[in-house]
């Protein structure tokens, strides 16, 4: 997964990492200033923050389905539910629905704890070259 991570010049940019843990893994943002939207806040720019999601879902996508190609994104719509603030912010993906060219992901990001979700997102990807 490291390598598919590093292949993504986004993620790099934005310094995303993995921590696995016993039913997969998380996506890890960690906070850097560079990342703040709003300075007076600090918050983290909305579109950092769906981008992260988006990438934890693709990540989450791969890891699962085994796809030859990356699964190209359909529609992605996120909600905000709270200010990001300058912390590391944790993000995990569920597949709602895997099928052989569809598959729908829902993906959410905390930065205290899973119980206080910061935003969370659902999309739908295209999957070309999938094994199943």
């Amino acid at each position: 997964m490291s390598r598919v991570l590093a292949a993504i010049p986004y993620a790099g940019f934005l310094g995303v990492t993995i921590d696995r843990t016993e039913d997969g893994f998380v996506c890890v943002l960690p906070f850097k200033p560079d990342l703040v939207g709003n300075p007076r806040l600090p918050a983290i720019h909305g579109g950092v923050l769906g981008a992260f999601l988006e990438l934890t879902a693709t990540l989450r996508l791969i890891d699962e389905s085994g796809v030859a190609r990356l699964p190209k994104p359909i529609n992605f719509a996120v909600d905000y539910l709270r200010s990001a603030g300058p912390a590391t912010t944790r993000a995990r993906a569920n597949i709602f629905k895997l099928g052989r060219r569809i598959a729908v992901v829902h993906v959410v990001a905390w930065q205290e704890s899973p119980e206080k979700p910061v935003v969370s997102g659902v999309g739908k990807f295209l999957l070309s070259g999938a094994d199943k």
